[in-house]
């Protein structure tokens, strides 16, 4: 899909208006061995968090973004998080809701966090470390210029296995 066809797209902060979005993707045990999230979130904490969070990734290493569509919906969330001021890097990570996946939004949300994050926090390089089952998520980070560059074995548990992941890194 090319850049010029994206659905549109806007990122924004958090807002007290996203605690369902937020508490329903935090609770989801579909995606928990994917991060470092093996237990549920109470609406409390997850209110506590927005509330609480000053959206400074200098002050809390990590930034997280509401993904809006073209006329203001909730989509999903980007995050740039493990920000290393040193090295000008941070891992990124990606939730489109599933009623709004594969249909460009994912995509259209990466490019304008990649412009984000070379535009206005100056960074030099983002990766992600994803499941090396997790087959789209793995194309739509190669799709976007992200180069697959090393598979840790058994890296990630999801409560009954453990899984292969691979590093995928992009230079911006």
């Amino acid at each position: 899909m090319n850049s010029h066809l994206l659905p549109k797209v806007r990122l924004r902060a958090m807002e007290p208006e996203d605690l369902d979005m937020l508490y329903h993707i935090e609770n989801d045990t579909q995606l928990w061995h994917v991060g470092s999230t093996n237990v549920p979130y109470s609406r409390y904490t997850l209110h506590d968090f927005i509330a609480h969070s000053s959206n400074d990734i200098y002050a809390d290493r990590q930034v997280r973004l509401i993904v809006e569509d073209g006329q203001g919906n909730a989509l999903g969330l980007v995050d740039l998080m493990n920000y290393d001021p040193r090295h000008n890097r941070a891992e990124v990570g990606i939730v489109i809701m599933q009623p709004a996946r594969h249909q460009g939004y994912g995509r259209a949300a990466m490019e304008a966090l990649h412009h984000y994050a070379s535009s206005i926090l100056h960074l030099h390089q983002l990766y992600a470390i994803v499941a090396a089952t997790g087959v789209d998520t793995r194309s739509l980070f190669c799709n976007i210029g992200y180069h697959e560059t090393a598979v840790m074995p058994d890296w990630l548990f999801d409560g009954h296995e453990y899984l292969d992941a691979v590093m995928l890194q992009k230079i911006l």
